[in-house]
């Protein structure tokens, strides 16, 4: 891994997929709002989630697994990779066998289909090929509130959709740039509307920018 580069968040991608103004006010401006929905993963995820690792004879389970991947520019951890022990399968330094691997990525909510949490989840199966010169083929979406696993196959499609995402991610940190509002019926419940405003027009807002910093110029 070179230190010497900026590896973007990996749960970005789906904040990018989902909004790609969204992931820029989050990632360049540092822009945190809490919501009801937003405090609900938080605390869903710290009750289920220790760095660690479970051993039952021939799997492992890998817990808040650090992983990077240079050809996307990102890093992150995964919830919990499951490690089954495969002699055509890979190596890693947390088995002692080689292994076939499966990413698990946990949500809250219903059990619901979604592009930005697809996207996710196969980038981390994307590190996890890269780190260890493997292939995965599929991984699942884990719904803690309906203990319910969706598989969710790598196809060619979603890994396209991955490095597009990745690359307008990129795009936005490099110039320090934050896209236009498109307002659409998912800002409704973005907990970050108020500081977003996507209802207002680009002159509209540009206007207040330049009336806030004259008032803190007269402070």
């Amino acid at each position: 891994m070179d230190d010497d580069r900026e590896y973007l968040p990996l749960s970005s991608l789906s904040q990018a997929d989902y909004c790609l103004r969204r992931a820029a006010l989050l990632l360049n401006e540092r822009v945190w709002v809490e919501s009801a929905d937003t405090a609900k993963g938080r605390l869903e995820h710290e009750r289920v989630h220790t760095e660690r690792i479970e051993r039952r004879g021939a799997q492992l389970k890998l817990y808040e697994y650090p992983v990077f991947c240079e050809e996307l520019g990102l890093s992150g951890k995964c919830d919990c990779i499951e490690a089954q022990r495969d002699e055509t399968g890979s190596r890693m330094p947390a088995a002692d066998f080689p292994v076939t691997l499966y990413p698990i990525e946990y949500k809250h909510g219903s059990v619901r289909r979604e592009s930005e949490y697809e996207i996710q989840l196969c980038a981390q199966a994307m590190c996890l090929e890269e780190m260890y010169h493997t292939s995965i083929a599929e991984g699942a979406l884990f719904y803690i509130s309906a203990h319910k696993r969706l598989p969710v196959a790598f196809t060619p499609q979603l890994r396209d959709s991955v490095r597009r995402t990745a690359q307008a991610l990129r795009a936005v940190r490099d110039t320090l740039t934050i896209p236009d509002a498109q307002y659409s019926a998912k800002c409704r419940r973005c907990s970050l509307r108020d500081y977003c405003m996507p209802q207002v027009k680009t002159s509209a807002q540009a206007y207040c920018d330049a009336l806030a910093a004259e008032a803190q110029e007269t402070l």
